[in-house]
């Protein structure tokens, strides 16, 4: 465990900036007096906000930069225009030069991806990274990955992303051999894709001490939280992601016209309003905030871009849990030590074949 954990935030990522970034930061000091923050972006916005949280500043150090990352950059634009000079580049920068334990961002997703990997590499083993999120279930939370940071992936990426899952989850739910599953139109062991087949095959065969696989899951598995890790490659893991969020919308806004419709469901809705409460605490988006970029050498964090400051803290939150822990340690050691995952993946495929 890190006795002081640095972390390194975006001031100028999201729809607000600063204005979010600042009481965000603030909000996650109060839970975690051992952080020092480096904030890199626009001064002149920065101190203002800074000047209203005295703790903050004085557990703060900060690096300007009148240059932001558009959420409208395409990840190459970003790359050329953003390099070396972007508040989103130099937080990335300060995890590269060891100055911050974890850098965390709410702007543009496709140029965090492409910065972190170009900047930061990734861990060796690992062919790509994933983006990697808490989602609430009926049961608690499972780590889901991957969320969209690369499309498509064989079974060895599979395996990795099992392997990551599952070091991401020992260290969120305090679990040494958390449980494992993939993501499949069925439960069967015939059906999907072959490279999903071929994963769960060598899973199976491995019996890895790391993590317990427990074979496919459907798509209604992710929500019930059959497993503690969900894995499944980047198109179908966003589009699941894409679904879950509009169907809470959806189900939120259907439930307020509904209790708003009559006066007799108005005054059902103040009997039952404790039990609302507890099913918005429960969805709300806030506490699910904070993706891992998990297969870098180093620890990034996304926040959603339009989020509040509350929710930022969640991400800070999440960021301080991963390094405080030591999850990028964690991970290369079960991904490369002798006889692990991905040294004998290789084996594994030639047995199953």
């Amino acid at each position: 465990m890190l006795s002081k954990v640095r972390i390194a935030l975006d001031a100028m990522g999201g729809d607000a900036g600063a204005a979010v970034v600042i009481p965000g930061a603030a909000i996650s000091l109060g839970r975690h007096r051992n952080t020092e923050f480096l904030l890199v972006g626009d001064r002149a916005r920065i101190e203002p906000e800074l000047e209203k949280h005295p703790a903050l500043k004085a557990a703060s150090k900060t690096i300007h930069t009148d240059v932001a990352v558009s959420g409208s950059d395409k990840p190459s634009q970003a790359l050329r225009r953003g390099r070396r000079t972007s508040s989103m580049w130099l937080a990335i920068d300060a995890v590269k030069k060891g100055e911050a334990d974890v850098a965390v961002s709410a702007g543009n997703t496709g140029a965090l991806m492409a910065m972190s990997r170009f900047h930061l590499r990734t861990l060796p083993g690992i062919d790509r990274p994933a983006i990697t999120a808490i989602w609430p279930t009926r049961r608690g939370e499972s780590v889901v990955l991957d969320l969209g940071a690369t499309i498509g992936g064989d079974a060895r990426h599979l395996v990795a992303l099992a392997v990551m899952g599952a070091a991401m989850a020992s260290v969120q739910f305090n679990k040494p051999r958390p449980t494992v599953g993939l993501l499949n139109i069925g439960t069967e062991e015939i059906k999907g894709h072959e490279e999903i087949r071929e994963a769960g095959e060598i899973l199976r065969a491995r019996n890895l001490p790391e993590l317990d696989y427990i074979g496919f899951i459907e798509g209604d598995g992710i929500g019930k939280g059959l497993a503690d890790v969900i894995v499944t490659e980047g198109y179908s893991g966003n589009i699941a992601l894409k679904a879950a969020e509009g169907t809470a919308r959806q189900m939120a806004e259907l439930l307020r016209n509904e209790m708003q419709r009559s006066w007799l469901s108005k005054l059902g809705y103040l009997f039952a309003r404790s039990a609302f409460q507890a099913l918005r605490n429960k969805m709300d988006p806030n506490k699910s905030n904070g993706g891992v970029l998990l297969g870098l050498n180093g620890l990034v964090v996304k926040s959603h871009g339009g989020i509040n400051a509350e929710g930022f803290a969640y991400a800070i939150d999440v960021g301080y849990e991963m390094a405080h822990y030591d999850l990028l340690n964690k991970i290369n050691q079960m991904l490369n030590r002798e006889g692990g995952a991905l040294n004998s993946v290789q084996s594994a495929q030639e047995a199953v074949s």
